[in-house]
């Protein structure tokens, strides 16, 4: 992947934390999916009262996706922060990476961001090794 597309997903995550509904934790956290076919659908994380109820922003941008029917993903930029600022290493959940699993290849790449400039890659079995996804049904 190169360095236009990171830094163009990276900024589209930052522009998605800023809608972000956290009255509870205060915590902001924004995505951008990377469709196979480039679009990119963002996503940001909604609180809710009851806490179970609530959405991370890397599964409100997959459901997202998913409701306008894309199937296939190249990777996801993900952000986070309490209010404006943005902390290092705001990974994604256990559910969220299960989420992945369901829809993503090997080869699918997640974007851990503080800024367009810091940030770290890796791989969808770096992060959620001996995964349980849809081949596991077969």
């Amino acid at each position: 992947m190169d360095n236009k597309t990171i830094v163009n997903l990276i900024e589209q995550a930052i522009k998605a934390k800023k809608a972000a509904y956290v009255p509870y934790s205060g915590f902001k956290v924004g995505a951008a999916l990377l469709t196979a076919c480039d679009t990119i659908i963002p996503g940001c994380n909604v609180e809710n009262a009851a806490l179970s109820p609530g959405s991370c922003a890397e599964r409100t941008a997959f459901n997202a996706a998913v409701a306008q029917g894309y199937r296939e993903f190249k990777a996801i930029a993900v952000v986070g922060g309490m209010g404006d600022d943005l902390a290092e290493g705001c990974f994604p959940c256990g559910v969220c990476r299960q989420v992945m699993a369901e829809f993503c290849k090997d080869e699918f790449v997640i974007i851990v961001a503080q800024s367009p400039s810091n940030y770290m890659i890796h791989t969808l079995p770096e992060i959620l090794p001996y995964r349980f996804g849809p081949a596991n049904l077969s």
